[in-house]
């Protein structure tokens, strides 16, 4: 049991390890993600990093060509606004939902969520920007207590961040990001559904307005 334990804490930080490496930029879109190469980089068996090449497929991040493995994600602007179209009604139910669960514990841990985000603005870390972003996200969908919608939704917000983690990057985003996941929850701990499948919504619709910005330069 001990040995299975430590086996999958290896795949778990291994898998952190190459998302974090994707969302810095240091494994790029199309680029081939060598299971010998980065077993051998990161001083681990192949077998965590195989494990791990596999939920970054399932993850969206990745994906698998016959004959020539597998490589990083690559996303288009069409790409991720589709990806961000179809996340916005999803993440808005996802509020909604979690507003019937939420407890008065499942508020504080979204406040303390919240604060680090806060304490976060005066970093300059994009990676641990994108992370915050997804804990956050992943908070709330866990109070939807709905799994389908949880791992649809998760998959969709990592491949948003694959797009463009360096959004995390810009000041003024990253401060609106902050005030658009406090109104979702203060709709949540006040018990409005309608608030909060709106403020949801809008985020989405925001962070997709940020990212064509971006892109325009």
């Amino acid at each position: 049991m001990a040995a299975r334990e430590h086996e999958g804490l290896l795949g778990d930080a291994v898998y952190a390890d190459l998302v974090d490496r994707i969302f810095r930029g240091e494994l790029r879109s199309g680029m081939p993600l060598s299971v010998p190469a980065l077993a051998a980089q990161l001083n681990v068996s192949r077998s965590p990093v195989r494990d791990s090449v596999q939920r970054l497929i399932a993850d969206g991040l990745a994906v698998h060509t016959p004959h020539a493995g597998a490589r990083v994600a690559t996303l288009t602007e069409a790409d991720v606004v589709q990806v961000m179209t179809v996340r916005e009604p999803l993440d808005g139910l996802a509020a909604r939902e979690a507003v019937a669960h939420a407890r008065a514990d499942d508020i504080a841990e979204l406040r303390a969520l919240l604060r680090a985000q806060e304490e976060g603005l005066a970093e300059e870390d994009p990676t641990a920007d994108a992370r915050r972003d997804l804990a956050f996200h992943t908070a709330i969908r866990d109070l939807a207590r709905n799994r389908v919608l949880s791992d649809a939704l998760h998959r969709l917000d990592s491949i948003a961040h694959l797009h463009d983690a360096g959004l995390w990057s810009d000041a003024s985003g990253r401060a609106a990001a902050l005030a658009e996941h406090t109104a979702i929850v203060d709709a949540i701990e006040r018990g409005d559904v309608v608030g909060a499948e709106a403020s949801a919504r809008a985020h989405v619709a925001s962070l997709l307005v940020r990212m064509r910005r971006r892109a325009l330069g």
